[in-house]
């Protein structure tokens, strides 16, 4: 059987930074009360004519390179968002055209922040069943355009970026294990919502929708539910905490990171956070911190990782590699 293996990275983040004191002028909060409560320092915002797509195809093209890929040589290309280009054609089939790539199957996977998750376990399936080769797999998000900045509780959260692998096929299993879940009966927790008519149209990117959260009751859920998946994605695998040696977590909040990294018995020297520099960026968090730790040197080839992550749905997934 053929197995799958993680053989490039990339990700992309606008140019455009927005900081704590710049939300300050912006809402009633503070520099000091955001970090206290979600480790964020900053974040990147896209500019208005930059579409999730074009964060996309540099993500995707440095992950190819790194993979010592062309995109002649993608046969499979998901793209992971919740915030698509256009209702249709997908994301994915408008990435391929900007990529220069004809034929394959290309489309879009939306499962919020655990979109990055979900895509590389459709991909794994894809190449283990031989019907795919060489798939490109990326995250992507621009939630500013669905950011109420009006809401100071989820203005601070949302950011933009997109983070990308390649995964090909292997005679050494790379994708160990992935385990996604999902149980809509809590989906009012956090969600989106339309405008209310003491919405300033001018403070909604595109007016169409915007985040709603029950901080709490995420927070809660969040940590218990990835307290179980940890369990389950080490006991599938005959695996024990200690044969971790990273954690990539969906970049959330630190608090929730944190519970998560105690559960595994990690020192936060061994998880990889990016939270204060990127912002919780949905379905490209989870790419976008593998990649940052990869080219940081971190993560080195043959290092055992935990990806995992938890959003609107809700959702829930985790994947066990060996990079």
């Amino acid at each position: 059987m053929n197995h799958a293996r993680i053989t490039g990275t990339g990700s992309y983040l606008p140019e455009r930074i927005l900081t704590n004191q710049d939300l300050e002028r912006m809402v009633e909060t503070s520099d000091t009360w955001i970090r206290e409560r979600t480790g964020i320092e900053q974040r990147h915002i896209a500019e208005k004519d930059q579409l999730t797509s074009d964060l996309a195809e540099p993500a995707a093209r440095r992950a190819l390179e790194a993979a010592g890929k062309t995109p002649a040589d993608v046969d499979l290309l998901i793209v992971a968002t919740t915030t698509p280009d256009r209702v249709f054609p997908s994301t994915a089939c408008l990435l391929q055209q900007k990529l220069g790539i004809h034929g394959s199957p290309a489309f879009d996977i939306q499962a919020v922040c655990t979109g990055f998750v979900y895509a590389l376990s459709v991909a794994e399936k894809f190449i283990k069943t031989g019907s795919a080769r060489c798939a490109l797999v990326i995250g992507a998000e621009t939630l500013s355009r669905i950011v109420n900045w009006q809401d100071r509780s989820t203005c601070v959260l949302f950011a933009d970026g997109a983070g990308a692998v390649v995964l090909e096929a292997s005679e050494e299993p790379g994708i160990i294990s992935t385990h996604i879940h999902a149980d809509g009966a809590y989906e009012s927790l956090l969600t989106t919502v339309k405008p209310g008519p003491d919405t300033d149209p001018e403070r909604l990117a595109d007016g169409t929708a915007f985040i709603e959260m029950r901080g709490n009751e995420v927070f809660k859920m969040a940590v218990n539910t990835l307290g179980r998946i940890v369990d389950e994605t080490l006991a599938a695998a005959g695996m024990g905490y200690q044969d971790i040696d990273w954690l990539v977590p969906h970049q959330a909040n630190i608090r929730i990171i944190q519970a998560t990294a105690r559960k595994l018995d990690l020192p936060m020297d061994r998880v990889v956070v990016t939270v204060n520099r990127h912002g919780n960026t949905s379905a490209a968090s989870v790419p976008l911190a593998l990649d940052t730790a990869v080219r940081d040197g971190r993560i080195k080839r043959g290092d055992k990782i935990l990806l995992e992550a938890f959003g609107g749905g809700f959702t829930w997934g985790s994947a066990l590699i060996r990079f």
